[in-house]
């Protein structure tokens, strides 16, 4: 659904309001509250003690590092960070729960009163403001278990893996400022970059690091007033294209419903629904709980933390260069398009330091993002390797944009001797070498365009006439003469020497 899509009828127009709340699972050797390793993949029910397993008498006993990692992020987030914090006790009952309740956060958010800023689209104009999309809060909490439904052995049994109880997570909770699925994915994906550029988790989303729960309703114009649909909660929702499809989908179920049954947010409570991506639809699972109804209260077995100024202070001062400022950075320093600067940020910090060294070489920055783009990174897929482990250096392929822009290398022989340097460590004369690639003197290139203006008097009387396009049979014959010779130099060339 289209914010502020008017629809067919014409009888009322519509805005999809969408809020998100992001788990993310923080990058931490051990749990929130006890020793055990956090570590995907092992063997279940193998990272457990009596602390996550909530035991009694069990006390849990509070990880620095989470604290760190969620200030870091709040402050990323340009959240507040308050003096004091404290935990409370989130009371509900799932199987992969084992004490019955979590430790979270409720009136004392760890982070609060943030916000975010997209990037702004391609087609927006460049002085358009950003779009910012506020954060309510970011609270850490403990993560539950998981359950383990094995319905192709054809029964309802369901295993209870416990490694993941207590877990850190940070939830970070947005307002209702989205009102697209496009935009919603877009605040996802610069959140995710966000947390990645800072260390602070890996998010890996087909591991449950980063899990999305969608928060979506409308707002129906009908005939001047505006009529809000229940807020549904999509769950659990483990993939950006999930998010996106979920919640398209949602706004087009919420018009019908209101369609037939006329029901608004005042009528219905919120409910929750799940997203099944084989039927392409969501289905409801339950009414949604209200904070009474999870009768929280402060936890008796953790103090409240103290958060000095000095502590955030410090931890600020670790940030640097954030992803949306380096992407600016990028776009006025060298200047590349915005598209590129974008693909080149996302790649992460080490892709940024491998363009700017590069283009410190080659002195082209367009160019230089040109060959990341096109050629390191597909080499980097075609080959399963990072840029750490990227065979041609930054320096060296700086070098080789370098001879390009000096007009010694043509595109095409410049990759192949991009080609020569992913199986050989040389210097670029190294490889022209041994790939046979001589220079063109300035003498010797005039002397073979003029020789091939004496054979072809009416490409000469072509370009007299107007059609500059008739030299490029000519460059075809120059590059079989001399397949050194670079094709833009030769039409250059022949255009001068027509010209005089």
């Amino acid at each position: 659904m289209v914010a502020n899509e008017t629809l067919a009828s014409g009888r009322y127009s519509v805005t999809t309001i969408i809020g998100l709340e992001v788990h993310v699972q923080l990058k931490t050797q051990t749990k929130l509250f006890c020793g055990c390793v956090v570590q995907f993949g092992s063997e279940a029910n193998t990272q457990v003690c009596p602390v996550c397993l909530g035991m009694p008498g069990a006390l849990p006993v509070l990880n620095r590092e989470a604290i760190r990692l969620a200030v870091r992020t709040g402050l990323a987030l340009n959240c507040d960070v308050p003096p004091v914090t404290k935990w409370d006790r989130k009371q509900y009952f799932y199987p992969d729960l084992p004490k019955g309740y979590q430790i979270s956060q409720f009136d004392l958010p760890i982070c609060a009163d943030g916000y975010l800023d997209l990037p702004t689209p391609e087609e927006a104009e460049s002085d358009s403001p950003p779009q910012r999309i506020r954060i309510l809060r970011a609270h850490l909490e403990e993560d539950a278990g998981k359950s383990m439904h094995d319905e192709t052995a054809g029964t309802a049994d369901t295993k209870i893996d416990l490694n993941r109880c207590g877990t850190p997570l940070l939830e970070i909770v947005s307002l209702p400022d989205m009102r697209t699925p496009d935009q919603a994915k877009s605040y996802l994906s610069e959140l995710k970059l966000l947390l990645t550029h800072l260390g602070v988790s890996d998010c890996e989303m087909q591991e449950g690091s980063l899990r999305v729960d969608a928060n979506v309703n409308l707002h129906l114009d009908v005939d001047g007033q505006t009529v809000a649909t229940p807020i549904v909660e999509i769950k659990n929702l483990n993939s950006f294209r999930n998010v996106h499809r979920s919640i398209a989908y949602e706004a087009q179920r919420q018009v019908v419903a209101w369609e037939e049954t006329g029901q608004t947010i005042e009528d219905s409570p919120k409910t929750t629904r799940g997203w099944d991506d084989v039927a392409e639809q969501t289905f409801i699972q339950r009414e949604k709980e209200l904070s009474a109804d999870y009768r929280y209260f402060p936890d008796p077995d953790l103090l409240p933390i103290r958060l000095p100024r000095d502590f955030v202070d410090e931890i600020g001062d670790t940030l640097g260069e954030l992803p949306a400022a380096i992407r600016t950075r990028l776009q006025t320093q060298y200047p590349i398009k915005p598209y590129d600067a974008d693909v080149i940020v996302n790649q992460g910090r080490r892709m940024i330091d491998y363009f700017e060294t590069a283009t410190t070489v080659s002195g082209d920055g367009k160019r230089t993002s040109a060959w990341i783009m096109q050629d390191v990174m597909r080499t980097m897929k075609d080959r399963g390797v990072t840029i750490d482990d990227f065979p041609v250096h930054a320096e060296r392929l700086g070098q080789l944009v370098a001879r390009i822009g000096e007009g010694k290398l043509d595109n095409n022989r410049a990759r192949d001797v991009f080609e020569y340097l992913l199986d050989h460590p040389v210097a670029i004369a190294e490889a022209e070498a041994a790939l046979g690639i001589e220079h063109v003197d300035d003498d010797e290139l005039k002397t073979l365009c003029e020789e091939l203006l004496a054979a072809n008097p009416q490409v000469v009387d072509d370009v007299r006439g107007g059609k500059q396009q008739a030299v490029g049979a000519l460059i075809g014959q120059a590059k079989k003469k001399n397949r050194n010779a670079n094709p833009q130099l030769i039409r250059q060339m022949l255009l001068d020497l027509i010209g005089s």
